[in-house]
């Protein structure tokens, strides 16, 4: 199986691929203001957890969902509430896909696929209307990293930022963080227990070969050892709503 796969499986029980509680999902998109018949993109959708649910709150909404590899089982993950109607998924590579601009732009823990948070701050103004809103969500050091986490990660010191940093960045880009939330202790185990747990659950229930269930046992304990003995509680990780204010004299197109 190749990592896409695996990470399908991983996040069948949290589809909101991220250490962040649901009902802390629909509070972070209260936020959101987004006009009438406005746009909405989500990039490195996954399952669609984040574009779903404010579709599902916003009937005035449409949507579009991007990743490089969308889950099989994506279908089966859309409410029966006329949101169907009104969001299309695209299986492409976020980095290059161009597809207009958008009111409100969506990116949670999908910054490796940009290079980092600078690269996801670009991307994100790339297919932002002027004035529009963004809800990015990324890691950070909740304390000073440890050696142990560093290797875990396969990151420098440097490569993340404090949570100081992180908003900073953000402001450089010309965004003002408005609402966040940074995730708890509780909700980072939630999801490190949902990613192993549901590794390990389809490899002793579901998996059909005996390559794929030793492959899919690995992964989940390799997962389990990087985070127990390594980044967890060294790890923060933060949910921002951010507001556009680039200058007027802006020129995207």
């Amino acid at each position: 199986m190749d990592r896409a796969a695996l990470s399908d499986i991983a996040h069948r029980r949290h589809p909101v691929a991220a250490p962040v509680d649901p009902g802390r999902v629909r509070e972070l998109l209260g936020w959101l203001a987004p006009p009438a018949g406005g746009r909405v993109l989500d990039l490195g959708s996954g399952y669609g957890a984040w574009l779903l649910e404010l579709l599902a709150v916003r009937e005035h909404l449409t949507g579009v969902g991007i990743d490089l590899s969308l889950p099989e089982s994506l279908a089966r993950a859309i409410p029966d509430n006329g949101v169907v109607d009104r969001v299309r998924w695209e299986e492409a590579d976020a980095t290059g896909w161009d597809g207009g601009l958008f009111d409100i732009v969506v990116c949670v823990g999908a910054s490796h696929a940009f290079g980092g948070l600078a690269g996801t701050l670009e991307a994100v103004r790339r297919h932002l209307r002027p004035g529009g809103q963004v809800v990015l969500g990324d890691v950070f050091w909740e304390i000073a990293p440890t050696p142990a986490a560093m290797a875990a990660l396969e990151a420098a010191a440097e490569d993340v930022p404090d949570l100081p940093g992180l908003l900073a960045e953000a402001r450089s880009a010309s965004f003002e963080p408005g609402f966040g939330h940074v995730s708890t202790l509780t909700e980072w185990d939630e999801y490190e227990w949902s990613w192993t747990g549901s590794l390990v659950d389809w490899a002793l229930r579901e998996a059909p070969t005996d390559a794929d269930r030793e492959q899919a046992l690995a992964a989940a304990r390799e997962h389990r050892q990087q985070w127990l003995d390594g980044y967890r509680g060294v790890l923060g990780f933060a949910t921002l709503v951010l507001h556009d204010i680039a200058p007027p004299q802006d020129t995207r197109s």
